[in-house]
């Protein structure tokens, strides 16, 4: 195992557009960044086909491909992007030690942590088939595609509740699928669940299978089986849409313990700021933000964290 240790001014941890945007900030400001990209490179957006509400790319663009121009303009400005994760980071003192999974070690003035979110799935075998294909996790960036549809949300509480009006507003009709005879979403979101007439909340139901139709690669969704877990009856709805509404896990298990988080693992920045309880660390994206959790969103803090990272350097100069 190698023991020579390499020193960064700069490490960010995860790619996605939190992660890429830092890392061409860093760049500019020629901190020299290294990003190692982790678990899933390209982050949440590697999963979605269409992307349609990222400004500049008026034409849209594939999720795959908007990661790749992000990651390009990344290495123009002489970020170094590396395949694999870090495993282990000690935080005790400033510059921080940090190991990589093939054994290299580094130390690191800052760290921007850009690890992001995983949505939560039922755990289907055929909900997995057709992800990107009728699957999704986020209704606000693919709900446009299902004007004029029938599509399911799952789940009972707020996200599930928002998820289920705002494609009440695009498609035809939304049956939400809900595991208890009761929601657990607020009052607020349940009156407007109640009085959207295109919404049918089915109780008591859960999802067995999903099935469509595949064509070579291509695979759309046509349709959900359900069973009443009182009754045991099965249920068919012909769908185009299935969206996951059951949560997210912040991908934040490296700093338990380390770092301030709330008790979901979403990383506490403070106000206004991506800065964290442990000064030179910072945290952008859909790591510490649970409430927007849109690639913009996700750009706009990686931006942030650069800058502030920059600062801090500056600031230890002085």
């Amino acid at each position: 195992m190698s023991t020579q240790s390499e020193h960064l001014q700069c490490l960010i941890i995860g790619s996605g557009p939190a992660g890429y945007t830092a890392a061409i900030y860093a760049a500019r400001a020629d901190m020299k960044p290294v990003l190692y990209q982790g678990i899933q490179p390209g982050g949440q957006l590697t999963t979605t086909t269409e992307v349609e509400n990222f400004p500049g790319y008026p034409g849209g663009i594939t999720g795959p491909e908007m990661m790749e121009d992000l990651k390009n303009q990344a290495e123009r400005f002489g970020s170094d992007i590396r395949w694999g994760m870090i495993t282990s980071v000690d935080t005790s003192q400033r510059p921080f030690k940090v190991q990589a999974d093939d054994g290299k070690q580094m130390t690191a003035e800052t760290i921007i942590i850009a690890t992001g979110a995983t949505a939560k799935y039922l755990g289907l075998e055929t909900e997995e088939k057709f992800k990107g294909g009728g699957v999704s996790a986020c209704a606000t960036c693919d709900g446009f595609f299902y004007k004029g549809k029938d599509v399911a949300v799952v789940g009972g509480g707020d996200t599930a509740a928002e998820e289920a009006t705002y494609l009440a507003k695009l498609a035809k009709k939304v049956y939400l699928i809900v595991r208890r005879d009761e929601l657990r979403a607020s009052k607020v979101m349940q009156k407007r669940i109640f009085n959207s007439p295109n919404i049918e909340v089915l109780w008591n139901h859960e999802t067995v299978e999903l099935f469509g139709e595949e064509n070579g690669f291509m695979k759309t969704l046509k349709g959900a089986r359900l069973i009443n877990n009182k009754t045991k009856e099965e249920k068919v709805i012909n769908v185009d849409g299935f969206f996951l509404a059951i949560g997210h896990k912040p991908n934040s298990e490296l700093f338990i313990d380390v770092l301030d988080m709330d008790e979901i693992g979403y990383i506490i920045t403070k106000p206004d700021s991506t800065a964290t309880n442990i000064p030179g660390i910072f945290a952008c994206g859909d790591v510490q933000d649970k409430i927007f959790r849109q690639a913009v969103t996700a750009a706009g803090t990686g931006s942030m964290a650069a800058l502030e990272a920059e600062r801090f350097l500056a600031a230890q100069d002085d």
